[in-house]
């Protein structure tokens, strides 16, 4: 079955929801209004659909593979990327004096969306090389942009982020790659880094590693951790590429899901020692790798609405044609197609709405940030960082926990045909779940939302969202239709479920962390759903007023769906986190 691209979907999230012709007002985005987003979505549509949609179940059956040092990719992947690299895709939203297009994120993320439905695998590639150029744009000296930027952003050479190793997962304290200093002010690199989305391929001429070690004699644990580059190939002072450089694939991964993506161990420094080129200053690796690890956890959140999206069309397709047995209701005399069955209808709606919600809820985000980082009022730019902050953990977290629940119904859907490998629901459910673990498990984002952002600053920023929040309930009731006030109903008991575990998080966080921290994963659910469904309550203000156009008719029915049935769940999870603690935490270790 072929994917279509939610054009239409996203050009109206932009449009009604992010609010692109205000970001089009910002100076440096004139020309980033909707008729652009619209032209650059259908050319993006079209070269998904046509290039990389038809390659996503060849990568699953024949994944890249490794022989010899050497990483061959997916038969079809590299002339793809080619022509991905050679459309500009790769530059989208980087800066124009590099080579890039300098559009908003509002509209890249979609792009983003359409990128990882048509082909998952392949699109982690754009992914760390998106990741890498943001990290040299911020702390990259004057010399490495130079030397790296141009190709990177040309897609002409692809990036890398490296930060696990066999003894340290997600606790980077434990890092033990080391960098020795040289007369010539590189450094000489040595370690081993595991699970390096595209470490090793055949698909660019270059790949540079942006890897965290440790300088000789620098301080324990993370504040003695520094950020290089360490291109595969090193590069000539004329810019052409010279040695290979002392970094070698040992292996690949062989994994559940995302099989056409090589997932490398790398080995530093057998021959001498890698050529490395700090970025920035030492011992600040961290800080400038939590610039790629915080643009790479949204664009995963993106995968998970991207194959969520991609699992409900399959699902959708399937429903209209499988026929079996009769409807309940007896309208159709013989068997019919399974479309017609209500619980078959409730697991399409359940993949609909969550996948619109968090859809709307990322490109609201993706708003944000385009604000935060070029909004000429300084005032703006704080409230805009202080929301897109707090929605990252969530358009990670809740997204992705969320493609699975979608893809998983989507084989349910299929029945006994989805556990089939040749049907393809089977490779949605097996690639979604990745999203949950890499870039940050959805505990580690669960933690973030419950210390950094949420206990830190007392819940202000919380319940600043919440008070806008309640300003759509009151818009709901002042709508004054039967199913608006049903909405706003649940809205309000589901903001006021989320402003109750905000003051739970803060009162617990420093004296009784433990009771905090049992229920953050549940918080990171709970902020998610009120987020996703604030914003489907504000699309169904903007649909209801077209109950003639089919779209809009089918998102009103969404965004009350989502209020009866997901949104509604918000209330039990306020029980679960706020009354629930003990029962976490109170078993013997010694009885598990």
């Amino acid at each position: 079955m072929s994917y279509t691209a939610p054009v239409k979907d996203m050009l109206f999230n932009m449009h009604h929801l992010a609010g692109l012709d205000e970001i089009a007002k910002i100076p440096g985005f004139e020309d980033a209004g909707m008729e652009t987003a619209q032209a650059v979505l259908e050319e993006c549509a079209r070269f998904n659909q046509d290039v990389l949609a038809p390659l996503n179940w060849e990568g699953d059956k024949n994944p890249s593979f490794w022989k010899d040092g050497v990483v061959t990719t997916t038969p079809g992947f590299k002339q793809a990327y080619q022509q991905y690299a050679q459309g500009g895709w790769q530059g989208l939203q980087h800066p124009t004096d590099m080579g890039g297009q300098g559009l908003p994120k509002t509209i890249g993320a979609a792009c983003g969306e359409i990128l990882n439905s048509a082909n998952m695998s392949f699109a982690l590639c754009p992914l760390l090389t998106d990741g890498a150029i943001e990290a040299l744009l911020t702390a990259g000296s004057d010399e490495l942009k130079a030397i790296y930027l141009h190709k990177l952003i040309s897609g002409e050479w692809t990036g890398t982020m490296n930060l696990t190793e066999p003894q340290a997962g997600s606790d980077l304290s434990m890092v033990r790659s080391r960098a020795e200093p040289q007369a010539d002010g590189t450094y000489k690199v040595f370690g081993t880094k595991i699970y390096i989305t595209y470490g090793e391929h055949d698909m660019a001429d270059n790949i540079i590693h942006l890897v965290l070690a440790r300088v000789s004699g620098a301080p324990e644990g993370v504040k003695g951790i520094s950020l290089f580059v360490v291109p595969k190939v090193l590069v000539n002072k004329n810019g052409s590429l010279g040695a290979r450089n002392d970094v070698h694939c040992v292996s690949i991964e062989h994994k559940m899901g995302i099989k056409a993506s090589p997932t490398a161990v790398l080995q530093y420094g057998d021959n001498g020692g890698a050529v490395g080129y700090l970025v920035g200053q030492e011992n600040r690796g961290l800080e400038y790798m939590f610039i790629m690890m915080n643009a790479a956890r949204y664009a995963v959140g993106v995968q998970g609405i991207a194959i969520a999206e991609r699992a409900y069309q399959k699902a959708t397709h399937y429903a209209r044609d499988r026929v079996q047995s009769r409807p309940v209701d007896g309208s159709i005399k013989a068997a019919a197609p399974i479309i017609h069955h209500p619980d078959v209808r409730r697991m399409l709606m359940t993949m609909r709405a969550y996948t619109e919600g968090c859809r709307a809820m990322a490109s609201v985000a993706a708003a944000a940030y385009d604000a935060s980082h070029h909004h000429p009022d300084a005032e703006s730019r704080q409230q805009n960082k202080a929301f897109y902050e707090f929605l990252v953990p969530l358009v990670k977290g809740y997204s992705t926990e969320m493609s699975l629940e979608v893809t998983s119904l989507g084989v349910q859907v299929h029945g006994g045909m989805g556990f089939i490998e040749e049907t393809g629901a089977a490779q949605y459910y097996r690639d979604a779940k990745i999203l949950t673990i890499y870039e940050g498990t959805t505990a580690i984002q669960a933690n973030d939302l419950v210390g950094r952002k949420t206990s830190r600053d007392g819940g202000q920023t919380a319940k600043a969202i919440a008070s806008e929040v309640q300003n759509t309930e009151l818009a709901l009731l002042t709508l004054g239709t039967d199913t608006s006030k049903s909405m706003a109903k649940r809205l309000a008991a589901a903001r006021q479920a989320f402003v109750e575990v905000v003051d739970f998080i803060v009162a617990q966080a420093a004296s009784n962390p433990n009771a905090a921290f049992a229920g953050s994963v549940p918080y990171l659910m709970l902020a998610g759903n009120v987020m996703a469904g604030w914003q489907l309550a504000r699309s169904y203000l903007v649909a209801h007023k077209q109950p003639e156009d089919p779209f809009m008719k089918a998102k009103a029915v969404t965004a009350r769906f989502y209020a009866d049935h997901i949104l509604s769940k918000a209330p039990g999870l306020r029980d679960a986190i706020v009354e629930g603690a003990g029962s976490v935490n109170d078993m013997e270790l010694a009885s598990f």
